[in-house]
């Protein structure tokens, strides 16, 4: 059953690649197969036991992918303590864009929402 689950992630990864280099070279391939396999999964209504089996499997090993970036900002810590202020500005404002953008479409979805019940 394992197997089965990982044949279907690697064949979606492998679709997606494929998508990639084919069509979309903008988007990385991997993210075009997680966005395949949620459209079969969401088609289909139910995640296949074996597809549940091997998912679990390897979240089990998740936090090691977070071991390789937490060694990097511990070998760059004199670059990244450099540019502090500018990598600070960076999130602030991104993170201030983000808010103000979300807030004007969340204004705007809820007053086309309004305008659809009002309508007979």
């Amino acid at each position: 059953m394992l197997l089965r689950g990982l044949t279907w992630l690697v064949l979606f990864q492998l679709l997606g690649t494929a998508i990639n280099h084919l069509l979309l070279p903008m988007l990385p391939g991997p993210i075009i197969g997680l966005l395949l396999l949620l459209a079969w999964l969401i088609s289909r209504g139910e995640v296949a036991q074996p597809l549940s089996e091997a998912s679990s499997s390897l979240l089990r090993y998740l936090p090691l992918l977070l071991v390789p970036p937490a060694v990097g900002v511990m070998v760059y810590a004199r670059d990244i303590a450099a540019d502090f202020w500018a990598i600070v500005g960076a999130l602030v404002l991104s993170c201030l864009l983000t808010l103000v953008l979300v807030g004007v479409l969340m204004q705007k979805l809820i007053h086309r929402q309004a305008a659809r019940k009002e309508q007979p």
